[in-house]
């Protein structure tokens, strides 16, 4: 652990260098107090929404200054401790939030800040709470007897620097990346979208209307069970909004699944018509049900390929950002109640290009998507780096490496 003391600095406990603050005030009703709250793993304080005196049942409010040290009693084991910035100065929190001040000719606040994100000072925090599992409390007491290394000022400050330098760079870095990912995001749709908007693409393929393709949601009342014949059950989390494959059908009995549910076969695509379900392309090809037949939310609208197109077309189409855009704009319903209604799916036009056109698109955007899964996975793994770094450089830091 960090804590131990070094050739070069001295260990010390935060009761030589933080006094306990209480700037109490007591809550009047009529008054509005700006409430701070602490977020788990060092992730920093924040201002939780704001409230009349006459909302809390605490007698008193303890006032934050910038440059306080501040925690959650219950979860400061799990890294609930910060430095109060400048913007959250003025802010109150209750007893729950005991508060910290430094010894500014002993320790920079930066100091602590970059402390409070280290997994060796949550562990201190860990050991030393106490109570029945799940109300583990440290107590100030408790806190003050954390120990911390100190160099000098102006050691502190140095590392200080070094560490906020280093940590910008991996901020861009990480911006860097995110939007490296959102561009492979759009690759397979601007390669739809070009070949939708195409003159060419216009003049030689028809544009039909789905229900002409397809059959909207199906009867689907050809095969018939026994009460206990197993059947799949897709519930609306079970299809992956990124992969849109189905990932998680549970086997269920036809006596459970008969009545109340969209049934479908294998071979069609389902999608969800309602947001934000829609919005996400949540959709799939059915494939591998259990005796060839699923049941699943009545939020799932059905399309049964006719002898014009392939599944896979549909799907694309049904995922393509155009269609999911047009869609939400023909939304109906209450707000958070809004679905695309039949009609729309029935009337919508689409690209019918020959079926031999089709497979060969739908192997070019099969062959994109692949690459773009390819550039995922690198970059889940560049994060994972990325994230690994921080704790890399404070552990060094705090060891005097840095």
């Amino acid at each position: 652990m960090y804590m131990k003391k070094t050739s070069l600095w001295p260990t010390v406990k935060l009761s030589q260098v933080l006094t306990a603050a209480k700037r109490a005030e007591t809550p009047m009703p009529g008054t509005a107090y700006r409430q701070i709250g602490v977020r788990l793993w060092g992730e920093g304080a924040y201002e939780r929404e704001e409230m009349d005196g006459s909302q809390t049942k605490y007698t008193q409010l303890f006032r934050a200054e910038a440059g306080d040290i501040i925690l959650n009693k219950i979860w400061a084991r799990n890294g609930s401790i910060a430095v109060v910035p400048p913007a959250l100065a003025g802010c109150c929190g209750s007893g729950e939030f005991p508060m910290f001040s430094p010894h500014r000719d002993r320790i920079e606040p930066s100091w602590m800040h970059w402390l409070t994100k280290t997994p060796g000072f949550w562990a201190q925090c860990d050991e030393k709470s106490q109570g029945t599992s799940g109300k583990n409390r440290i107590k100030p007491e408790q806190f003050l007897s954390v120990e911390i290394p100190l160099p000098p000022l102006a050691e502190q400050r140095r590392i200080v620097a070094r560490i906020t330098a280093l940590a910008a760079q991996l901020t861009e870095a990480r911006e860097l990346h995110k939007q490296s990912a959102e561009q492979t995001l759009v690759i397979s749709d601007s390669f739809f979208s070009k070949l939708l908007r195409g003159e060419e693409t216009r003049a030689q393929w028809p544009f039909l209307p789905l229900a002409e393709v397809a059959e909207i949601n199906p009867r689907c009342g050809k095969k018939q069970f026994g009460e206990d014949n197993e059947v799949s059950f897709v519930p609306m989390r079970a299809v992956n909004d990124e992969t849109g494959k189905i990932v998680a059908a549970e086997r269920r009995t036809y006596a459970e699944v008969k009545a109340g549910y969209t049934r479908f076969e294998d071979g069609d695509v389902i999608f969800a018509r309602i947001t934000p379900c829609m919005q996400n392309g949540k959709s799939a090809i059915v494939m591998g049900l259990v005796n060839g037949v699923g049941f699943g939310s009545t939020e799932f609208l059905v399309a049964r390929p006719g002898a014009e197109v392939e599944a896979k077309w549909l799907h694309y189409i049904f995922r393509h950002r155009e269609f999911l855009d047009d869609a939400v704009a023909h939304f109906t319903g209450t707000a958070g109640q809004q679905r695309v209604p039949t009609s729309f799916i029935r009337e919508k036009r689409v690209l019918v290009p020959p079926l031999p056109e089709q497979r060969r698109i739908v192997a070019e955007l099969d062959a994109l998507q692949a690459e773009v899964d390819r550039l995922k996975a690198l970059q889940a793994a560049t994060a994972a780096e990325l994230d690994a770094l921080l704790p890399a450089i404070l552990d060094r830091a705090f060891k005097g490496e840095l």
